[in-house]
């Protein structure tokens, strides 16, 4: 399970970017509470809108941060972004204090965040493939999803009781200075122990080669198209745990910070599970999508305040898993010299659905209840979970079958390997022809 941590380099990264983690789940919580009850009056789209102007320059900004991702050296990137998001927390601080900040300066450093953030996801994505090489890379993307994950176990809880006790600004200060962890520790990975890597020449076209090769691999596209729906109307949990904390049970701040605290035992759970896992399967993401759909059904049912939080472990447990297969499948079928690009499309789909979709499951939420906000959550799962069984069936001749003693089987009776660009192209056209070939037997042509 932690076999990735036998390497210096990621043992130091490891260490340093959960640091990090604490103080971002701790500043995001801080955020979407001020933005809920201090700067508008319970009002669940200004949470929507906060997180749109957050993940939406993922993707308009994506024909640049990919390239960039695979261009530049990703550890001196990281430390040049890493140190801007530390000085914008610690500006929002200073204005939470002195009391100057207001919903459309808090909606300002949201996008400017998130600008930084877009050139900062897709490097440090495609950076675990440096610090650790070979079969290990599926390893390290579960390990650092439970890292953040763990980071969110503790954040939540001790952002609420800060929240509490010394007042929202202080919790972007220290979250600013929880920055310094991970740039001390890009200071200490040894380059010398870092994957070698081979950068695209300088040249036309490089930004749209990356769409070309993503175009020619079927099987990430499928997986894009379940990020996608998931990402965009799924995973909007923010207006999930607060609404229903202030709006739907009439809690505060430190129960709002326990709820992400308790989806985050679940969401290391799955994270942990996944790095057990030998490589990752297509299966286990059919599983997660509709586990995500069940959980979240049962979430919007859920009749307490506690009700609702043991059900948020399980949430979290299907979300995870669901994510961290989703991340570990595209990063390791992906050509390394296109893997910065690949990664920055992944981001962007992933979290560019935000800026569409929060904003509307705010808007359910405001108007009809936090609940039927979960609803919309769920559905995701069940969308994401229809379109690979479509592509199973379509693609991998996924079919139900009994056996002599009339059991049920579910079945895969012919699988497209995973391969390059033009062998990926090739085998989809042979696979088009012998369909038509099929089809047309059975019509008698």
């Amino acid at each position: 399970m932690f076999r990735s941590l036998a390497g210096r380099n990621y043992r130091i990264w490891f260490a340093g970017a959960l640091v990090s983690n604490v103080g971002t789940w701790m500043q995001r919580t801080a955020q979407d509470w001020i933005v809920l009850t201090q700067l508008s009056d319970n009002n669940a789209v200004a949470v929507g809108v906060t997180m749109a102007l957050q993940f939406g320059p993922q993707l308009l900004l994506l024909p640049l941060t990919g390239l960039v991702a695979d261009r530049f050296d990703r550890r001196t990137v990281l430390m040049l972004t890493q140190g801007l998001m530390g000085a914008l927390g610690l500006g929002l601080g200073v204005m939470v204090l002195t009391h100057t900040a207001t919903l459309l300066s808090l909606y300002g450093f949201a996008l400017a965040l998130g600008i930084v953030a877009a050139f900062d996801t897709p490097v440090r994505q495609a950076f675990v493939s440096d610090v650790v090489q070979g079969g290990d890379v599926a390893n390290a993307v579960a390990l650092n999803s439970a890292s953040f994950n763990a980071a969110r176990l503790i954040g939540p809880a001790v952002a609420g009781v800060l929240i509490a006790a010394i007042g929202s600004g202080w919790v972007f200060v220290i979250n600013a200075g929880s920055f310094l962890a991970v740039l001390v520790a890009l200071r200490f990975v040894d380059p010398a122990q870092l994957a070698e890597r081979v950068r695209p020449k300088r040249g036309k076209g490089q930004i749209v080669a990356g769409f070309r090769y993503v175009r020619t691999r079927p099987d990430i596209i499928v997986v894009l198209c379940m990020i996608f729906v998931v990402g965009t109307f799924g995973v909007n949990f923010p207006i999930f745990t607060s609404t229903m904390a202030k709006v739907e049970f009439h809690r505060g701040a430190g129960e709002f910070g326990l709820l992400n605290s308790v989806m985050a035992i679940g969401s290391v759970l799955g994270a942990l599970l996944s790095a057990r896992r030998e490589r990752p399967r297509m299966r286990t993401l059919v599983i997660a999508s509709a586990g995500f759909g069940l959980a979240c059904t049962a979430a919007a049912f859920a009749p307490t305040y506690w009700s609702f939080a043991v059900v948020l472990v399980f949430v979290g447990l299907a979300s995870l898993t669901f994510m961290t297969t989703a991340n570990a499948l595209v990063q390791t079928t992906t050509e390394p010299a296109m893997r910065g690009r690949v990664m920055a499309l992944y981001m962007a789909i992933f979290a560019g659905g935000t800026p569409i979709g929060a904003p509307i499951v705010g808007a359910i939420a405001d108007a009809w209840g936090p609940r039927w906000a979960i609803g919309v959550g769920a559905t995701s799962g069940f969308v994401a979970l229809a379109i690979a069984l479509v592509w199973l069936v379509r693609f991998e001749r996924f079919r139900l079958r009994y056996d002599a003693d009339t059991r049920l089987h579910l079945a895969v009776t012919h699988a497209v390997p995973v391969v390059g660009p033009r062998a990926a192209r090739a085998a989809f056209r042979q696979e088009l022809s012998r369909d038509e070939a099929v089809a047309n037997r059975s019509s008698g042509v």
